[in-house]
């Protein structure tokens, strides 16, 4: 796993995983900024990953990441939304 990055020209995080065949593949996340918001549009992991849960922790690792650099989350993505309710103790870093 490699740590998660904030690519601000195409408005998206990034975070490399390593697949079953030891290749590192990418999950990411497109965002729009509003303010100290980002709105969380689209969370996809490459097909290879599918599975190994390297989605969910993908999304921790940006909840971390939204604390640290006090910023808000607005899930607007299903698969955001989702992780979001199953874990309510990350709620703090969602925009209200």
């Amino acid at each position: 796993m490699s740590d998660l990055r904030d690519v601000t020209a195409k408005q998206r995080f990034e975070q490399g995983f390593t697949d079953a065949a030891g290749t590192m593949r990418v999950v990411h996340a497109d965002y729009r900024i509003d303010g100290d918001t980002r709105a969380i549009l689209h969370v996809e992991a490459d097909p290879a990953l599918r599975g190994s849960g390297a989605a969910g922790q993908f999304m921790q690792s940006l909840a971390n990441h939204a604390r640290r650099e006090q910023i808000r989350l607005q899930p607007h993505c299903s698969y955001a939304v989702v992780w979001f309710k199953r874990h309510p103790e990350a709620g703090d870093v969602l925009a209200t």
